[in-house]
Parts: C-alpha cells; sequence; structure tokens
C-alpha cells in the first residue's frame, strides 16, 4: 500500500485531496497544526468508512514540530511514496466582506514573512525533512500546491484574466514557491522522482472566505492527478487546468 502525506490537510482541499488518495487506495498521513482539527478530521474519514488514514501533527512553520513529525513517521513507515505540500495562507484581510488586497508600495515586510513563513520556508522544511523517506520510494512524488496567481507570465500580460487583480504578498510567495519547484526536480532529475507545482483553482473554501468559484472535488482531483502520476508523468512542471483546458500546463 503506498502511503502519502499531506500537510494543512485537516479542511478544505487538502482534506479532499486526503478524501481521495484514500479512495484509491492510499494510506494517508493527515498533517494539521492543531491537533483537536486533526482528529476531528481523521474520525470523519473513518467514519465515511476511510479507515487507512492517521494523523500527524506538524505545524510546518515550527522547525522543531517538522523535525518530531519527521521522527513519528519514521516510527510508522520506512517509506513515504506522496508528499503533497498543501498547507498555505495567503495573509489577507478582509473588510465588509472584501478582501484588502497588498500593495508593493505600503504592504510592510512583517506580511510577507508571515506568508513565506508557510507558503514558501514550509514548503523547503517539510520536504527536506522527509526527503530520506520519499528516496525510499520506487515512484516518489512531490506536489507543491501553487497557484496561477504566481505566474509571473501570465501576470504581466494585461489580456490575463486576474491581470488587474494583483497583490505583491501572496502572489509572489507562489512564485518563489515555483523557482523551488524548478530547482528541486532538477535535482531529483536522475531519480524516478515526479515533482510538480498544481494550482487547484478558484476554489469555494475557508482559504478565502469562500468566494472561490471551484468546487473542491474538482480541486482536490487537480492535485491528486499528479500525485499519482506514472513513470512517464511530467516533472518540474506547472499546472493550472482552469488555466488551460487542454493539457493543463501554463507558463512560470
Amino acid at each position: 500500500m503506498k502511503k502519502a502525506l499531506i500537510t494543512g490537510a485537516n479542511k478544505g482541499i487538502g482534506f479532499e485531496v486526503a478524501k481521495q488518495l484514500l479512495q484509491k487506495g492510499y494510506y494517508v498521513y493527515l498533517g494539521s497544526r492543531d491537533l483537536n482539527n486533526g482528529k476531528e478530521a481523521v474520525e470523519k474519514l473513518k467514519n465515511e468508512g476511510l479507515k487507512n488514514v492517521e494523523l500527524l501533527e506538524i505545524d510546518v512553520t515550527n522547525q522543531d514540530s517538522v523535525n518530531s513529525a519527521r521522527i513519528e513517521l519514521g516510527k510508522k513507515t520506512q517509506v513515504l511514496d506522496v508528499l503533497i505540500n498543501n498547507a498555505g495562507i495567503n495573509g489577507i484581510e478582509f473588510k465588509d466582506g472584501k478582501p484588502v488586497m497588498h500593495t508593493a508600495t505600503e504592504t510592510g515586510v512583517d506580511i510577507y514573512k508571515k506568508v513565506y513563513e508557510v507558503n514558501v520556508y514550509g514548503v523547503i522544511r517539510v520536504t527536506q525533512a522527509f526527503l530520506d523517506l520519499l528516496r525510499k520510494s520506487s515512484a516518489p512524488r512531490i506536489v507543491n500546491v501553487s497557484s496561477s496567481q504566481g505566474s509571473l507570465t501570465l501576470h504581466s500580460d494585461p489580456n490575463f484574466i486576474h491581470y488587474n487583480f494583483k497583490g505583491s504578498v501572496y502572489q509572489s510567495s507562489k512564485s518563489a514557491l515555483n523557482m523551488y519547484t524548478i530547482v528541486l526536480a532538477y535535482e531529483l532529475k536522475d531519480l524516478p522522482f515526479k515533482v510538480n507545482a498544481v494550482s487547484p483553482g478558484s476554489t469555494k473554501t475557508d482559504f478565502n472566505h469562500n468566494l472561490g468559484q471551484g468546487s473542491v472535488v474538482d480541486a482536490g482531483n487537480r492535485i491528486v492527478k499528479y500525485a499519482i502520476i506514472g513513470e512517464d508523468g511530467p516533472t518540474g512542471k506547472f499546472f493550472s487546468e482552469d488555466m488551460n483546458t487542454d493539457n493543463g500546463e501554463i507558463p512560470w
């Protein structure tokens, strides 16, 4: 049975990804920063008949927590087949139900640090901590959950559908994550790894105060697709199926 770790999986898209992988016969370690929320999520999945799941307490912003999670997982398995770096925040505040966009001219560094701590540094911490277990898999897969909002090419194109919705913090954090994905895939290219950045698309969840349009089921499908790709599948690519309905690949 293949085994997967998903960060930030106690709700939203991460929870849906856990459900879909369980339905496909994977054993899932449900990563959650909050212990109680994680326990509730695991119990919910088990009540749906999905038994091969257990909680892994992990705060991606805390190196000690990540190290502890790695030790705990090492007690349960010597091999990890899939790592999905799903945990993320946008750092956006809402006023009168509308998001207040971060500007390049006025947003303070403290906001950047808060968002990057999760979206970039958190991914690096987790990936490096669990890489040894992934190396023991015959077909290791890493999916970094990104966003089409992090595409430099698209956001510099006035014809891009979201061209007028710019935010300097979340978008730049995903651009940084994308570059990390490129370098990581390159360094692992001679091994059976497949490493890709995947945008789940605009999805109605707590993450965006339910302002998204897509369903968590569709978002989960898009991520799972690249978590289970075969040996002939892509690596070092960026996918957003709502931006490219042909083959999903979009420019960095």
